[in-house]
C-alpha cells in the first residue's frame, strides 16, 4: 500500500467531503480522511493503482487537483501480546466517557486506559463530592442564621467524618452505575495502567504496545501549586484532601479565591470554620464582571468571611500544627496563623508521563494540549478534550468536546468546537452565574454595548425570600438588541443561567425575553425584569409588568 495526499479546489461543504470520499472507495482506497476545511484528502492505495487513476476518480465529482503527493506511512509497530484499536483513549472521566460511547456507536474497537480511579475529577473529587457537601453546609449555615421572625432554629456540633462518610458512599454509587457499569454495556476495553506514547501510532502500557489508529487524550487536570516560599515544608492541603478532613478545623486559610476556593472556603464557614481568603489580583473573581465581583465580595463580608486581595506571599511556615502565612499589602507586612491552608490557585494540566514529543504533540506554556477547533491536536490522528487543554474547566465542556472528538476521529464528521455559549456557576450561597461576554470583552471586540443592571430588591422571589443580596447584569448589543452576555449573582443563579445560554446562544433580543411569560416568584423572573429595565424604570412597574 501507498499513502497518498491530494490537494484539492471547490470543496464547501461536509457533502463535498463525501463524494470525494466516495470516489477514492470505487478506486479501492482505504483509510480515507478528507477535509473540506484543509482542502485536502490522505488515503491508502494499493501499489498497483496508478496515480492517473486518482486524478479521473477526483476529477469526476468536479473538483479540481492542486497537487498529488505520496507520502510515507508511519509504519505499524509489531505487537507483542498487544492490541490494535481503532480508538484509544487515556483517561476515563466525562471527556473519556462520552468519547467511547459515541465511538461505540460507530461501530469503532475501543480502549481506555486509566492509571487511576475510574471516572476522573468529577466524580471521584470534584462535583459530586463537593457540591453534597456544599449543600450539607448551607443547611447548616441556614439553621444559624434565618431570616425570619419567629422561627427559633438552632445547629448542633457538626459532625464532618459522618457527612464525608456519606459523601463516599455517594461518589461510590455514581462512579459504579455512571462508569464501571457502562464500561461492559457499550462493550470497550479497560487497560488499567500508565499510558505513554513511543509513536505516533502506540502507546505503552505496563511494558506492553497498544497501536491505534485514532487517540483522545483526556487525562484532566490537578490542583497547580504556587511558587511561595517555604511551601514545600507545609503540610497544605488541595481541593481533594481538603473534602477528606474528618474535623472542622478552627481557622483555614485559602490561598486563592476562584470558584475551587470560594465554595470550599463558604463550605468551612458554613461548618463553623473561622475562614480567611487571600489572592494576588486585586478584584476578586478577576475575569467576571466587576458588579459580579464586588456583589460576591459583599456577601462574603456580610457573613463574616474574610477576603484579602491585591497581595504579594512572601513566605509560608509550619510552626508545631499551626501555618503561618506572611504576606504584603499595600507596602503592610501581615502574618495570618491557621489550622489548615487550603492551596486553590488553579489546574494544572495532566500530561508530564504521556511522553507526548515521541508522537509529535504540542503543549502550551502552560504544559497544556494545544487543540484545533476540530479537537484535533498537532498530530491530526490524535484528539483532546476536557480539562488537560486547560479550557473551560466544566465537566459538561468536557463531555460535549469528548463527543465531539469522537464524531471527528471515528464518524469523519468534521464538527467544530463552539464554546462561545458556554455557561459556569459558582455554587456559593448567593451563586454565580454567567455565560457569554462580559462588557469589557465585548467592549474589546468592537460591540458597541448597553448594560441593564437589576439589584435583586427588585426581584420579588428575593425579597419573599428575605435575601437580597446580588443582581442580574445583562451585556446587550445596541445595534440589534441581542443580548450577548448574562451575569447572575443570586441563590439558585446555576438554575436561572440556562435560560441566559439560550438566550445568548440563539441570538435573543431584548425584545424576544420582554415578550415571553415569566412564572412569578420565580428567580428566573428577575431574568425578564432586567430585559424591562433595559428601557424603564423598574421600580416604577407594578407586580408582573410586562
Amino acid at each position: 500500500m501507498k499513502k497518498y495526499k491530494v490537494s484539492i479546489q471547490g470543496m464547501t461543504c461536509i457533502g463535498c467531503e463525501e463524494h470525494v470520499t466516495t470516489a477514492l472507495k470505487n478506486i479501492g482506497a482505504k483509510d480515507i480522511k478528507t477535509s473540506y476545511h484543509q482542502g485536502k484528502t490522505e488515503f491508502d492505495l494499493a501499489n498497483t493503482v496508478e496515480i492517473k487513476n486518482i486524478k479521473k476518480a477526483i476529477e469526476q465529482t468536479n473538483y479540481q487537483i492542486e497537487k498529488i503527493e505520496e507520502i510515507s506511512s508511519q509504519p505499524v509497530l509489531a505487537l507483542k501480546n498487544g492490541k490494535d484499536y481503532d480508538f484509544l483513549i487515556i483517561g476515563s472521566g466525562s471527556a473519556a466517557f462520552s468519547a467511547a460511547i459515541k465511538a461505540t456507536e460507530y461501530g469503532a474497537r475501543v480502549g481506555m486506559v486509566e492509571r487511576d480511579t475510574i471516572g476522573g475529577t468529577c466524580v471521584n473529587i470534584g462535583c459530586v463530592p463537593s457540591k453534597t457537601l456544599i449543600r450539607a453546609g448551607s443547611i447548616n449555615q441556614l439553621v444559624k442564621e434565618n431570616p425570619f421572625n419567629g422561627l427559633k432554629t438552632t445547629a448542633g456540633e457538626v459532625d464532618l467524618k459522618a457527612l464525608v462518610k456519606q459523601k463516599d458512599e455517594l461518589v461510590d454509587k455514581l462512579r459504579q452505575q455512571k462508569y464501571i457499569d457502562l464500561i461492559d454495556e457499550y462493550g470497550f476495553d479497560l487497560i488499567e495502567g500508565e499510558a505513554k506514547f513511543i509513536a505516533d501510532n502506540a502507546i505503552e502500557v505496563n511494558g506492553e504496545k497498544l497501536t491505534a489508529k485514532r487517540f483522545l487524550i483526556a487525562t484532566g487536570a490537578t490542583s497547580f501549586i504556587p511558587e511561595i516560599p517555604g511551601i514545600e515544608h507545609v503540610d497544605y492541603l488541595t481541593s481533594t484532601t481538603l473534602l477528606e478532613l474528618e474535623e472542622v478545623p478552627e481557622r483555614l486559610t485559602v490561598i486563592g479565591s476562584g470558584y475551587i476556593g470560594l465554595e470550599l472556603g463558604q463550605l468551612f464557614h458554613n461548618l463553623g470554620a473561622e475562614v480567611t481568603l487571600v489572592q494576588r489580583s486585586k478584584q476578586l473573581l478577576k475575569d467576571y464582571d466587576p458588579e459580579v465581583s464586588a456583589a460576591v465580595e459583599k456577601a462574603l463580608h456580610e457573613q463574616g468571611i474574610q477576603v484579602i486581595t491585591g497581595i504579594n506571599y512572601d513566605h509560608i511556615v509550619q510552626d508545631g500544627d499551626i501555618k503561618k502565612l506572611t504576606l504584603t499589602k499595600n507596602g503592610i507586612q501581615k502574618m495570618i496563623e491557621s489550622d489548615q491552608v487550603l492551596v486553590a490557585t488553579g489546574r494544572s494540566p495532566n500530561t508530564d508521563a504521556l511522553n507526548l514529543s515521541a508522537a509529535s504533540v504540542d503543549v502550551g506554556e502552560n504544559y497544556e494540549i494545544l487543540m484545533n477547533e476540530y479537537g484535533q491536536t498537532s498530530n491530526d490522528r490524535i484528539y483532546t478534550a476536557g480539562d488537560v487543554t486547560l479550557g473551560p474547566q466544566f465537566v459538561y465542556v468536557a463531555a460535549y468536546e469528548g463527543k465531539i472528538a469522537a464524531d471527528n476521529a471515528i464518524g469523519g464528521l468534521n464538527k467544530q468546537i463552539d464554546l462561545s455559549a458556554v455557561p459556569g456557576v459558582i455554587f456559593t450561597n448567593p451563586g454565580v452565574g454567567t455565560v457569554g461576554l462580559t462588557e469589557e470583552q465585548a467592549k474589546d471586540i468592537g460591540i458597541d454595548v448597553k448594560t441593564s443592571i437589576l439589584d435583586l430588591d427588585n426581584v420579588p422571589r428575593a425579597l419573599a425570600n428575605h435575601d437580597t443580596t446580588g443582581l442580574i447584569k445583562l451585556v446587550v448589543n445596541t445595534q440589534n438588541q441581542q443580548i450577548v452576555g448574562v451575569h447572575i449573582v443570586a441563590e439558585n443563579a446555576g438554575e436561572v443561567i440556562y435560560a441566559g445560554t439560550l438566550a445568548v446562544k440563539f441570538g435573543l433580543t431584548i425584545e424576544d425575553l420582554t415578550d415571553t411569560m415569566a412564572p412569578y416568584l420565580t428567580m428566573v423572573e428577575g431574568l425578564k425584569l432586567a430585559t424591562l429595565g433595559y428601557n424603564n424604570d423598574i421600580s416604577k412597574l407594578s407586580c408582573c409588568a410586562g
